[in-house]
């Protein structure tokens, strides 16, 4: 078990304060919130290689959908994107992406040491939508894991799978639009929150969907990188990068820095016994627990894969040359091999219950 990654609420301790967001899971009001962080990732004294784990690499080799050859897509710069809704998400979704999220979805299930959520739905769910399905990675473990439910995946692209569970069924719809579903025990939203453009809109559908009691989980990147030991410098090219992801992704509508500020948002559309859980990931192999080492490879991998999109449509919104966002990206992949910078991503689990009719939780 790997309790000791949450403790007491504290602060991050970087430099420019580009982490105090992780304050805001404080309790504000009277209804129920309990939030917990990660204390500090204690680092190696000899900071670990990334072949510690070559074999894990051969895990996400060669990945393919067997869908995706039968729809039409958009493709720039060698990168493929969907064509439902196009322009509204700036990352590609073709098969190497789809590697970057299966590999996303094997680093959470190091993390919280195999739980797929943390919402107390019971034994025996009966509908569970997995809004921002992706490949669909997991709502198929969630309908192994609960055959009585039935597991809807909501996604823009049509990147799933086929074959899959009984009761697992994919289709491809706008979750900014209104919602059929009802009477739903679990509403879950992974890596969602910041590329939403109207997240009030969202919830307000998540509520009305599920049932009294039913719950909503939001699993999310907090994307600013952070520091605790000093390390990360105010001129850090990798965070440099990441604030102006943050820039170009605003131009899309999103907010970076919105899955550390749900709260508010929950309270809003009507959600009661708000949870907080926040945990600490590193970026690269220096933590000194092994798990965590694994867990920061995985971390570095997937930011990695990712950095090379931002030379896309999200640096393009911020007027940048090509010749200046590849620059831009050599520097920052520089900077991410250095092991003696401590960096780390807060990682925001939140959960939280539509009231029982005539029940409040206060």
């Amino acid at each position: 078990m790997m309790t000791s990654l949450a403790g007491d609420l504290a602060s991050c301790h970087d430099d420019d304060g580009a982490c105090d967001e992780a304050k805001s899971a404080t309790p504000l009001s009277p209804v129920t919130t309990l939030a917990t962080e990660a204390p500090a990732i204690e680092a190696a004294s000899e900071s670990g290689g990334d072949d510690e784990f070559d074999a894990i690499s051969e895990l996400f080799d060669d990945t393919t959908s067997v869908t995706s050859s039968i729809y039409a897509h958009t493709y720039e710069r060698g990168r493929r994107y969907q064509s439902f809704k196009n322009g509204r998400y700036p990352i590609p979704n073709d098969d190497f992406e789809q590697n970057r999220e299966d590999m996303k979805h094997a680093m959470l299930m190091e993390l919280t040491d195999g739980k797929l959520f943390y919402a107390p739905i019971g034994e025996n769910p009966q509908k569970i939508l997995d809004i921002g399905t992706g490949t669909g990675i997991w709502a198929i473990e969630v309908g192994d894991l609960y055959p009585s439910a039935h597991i809807l995946g909501i996604d823009l692209t049509p990147i799933q799978p086929l074959w899959v569970p009984p009761n697992v069924e994919f289709v491809v719809d706008d979750c900014e639009k209104d919602w059929l579903t009802g009477d739903v025990d679990l509403a879950h939203f992974r890596f969602m929150a910041m590329i939403l453009r109207d997240i009030p809109g969202v919830l307000g559908h998540a509520y009305k969907s599920l049932r009294p009691g039913g719950w909503i989980e939001l699993q999310e990147l907090h994307g600013h990188p952070c520091c605790d030991d000093g390390t990360m410098g105010r001129d850090d090219q990798f965070k440099q990068l990441y604030d102006l992801a943050g820039q170009a992704y605003q131009k899309f509508g999103m907010s970076t820095a919105l899955p550390a500020q749900l709260k508010p948002l929950l309270l809003d559309a009507g959600f009661q016994n708000i949870h907080c859980k926040i945990m600490k990931v590193p970026i690269g192999t220096w933590a000194k627990d092994k798990t965590m080492r694994l867990i920061g490879l995985y971390q570095k991998t997937v930011v990695g894969d990712f950095i090379p999109t931002l030379a896309g449509r999200p640096f393009e919104a911020l007027g940048m040359s090509q010749v200046e966002a590849q620059v831009t990206l050599a520097f920052a992949r520089k900077a991410l091999d250095d092991a003696n910078v401590h960096r780390y991503f807060n990682y925001y689990f939140w959960y939280a219950q539509k009231p029982v009719l005539g029940r409040t939780t206060v």
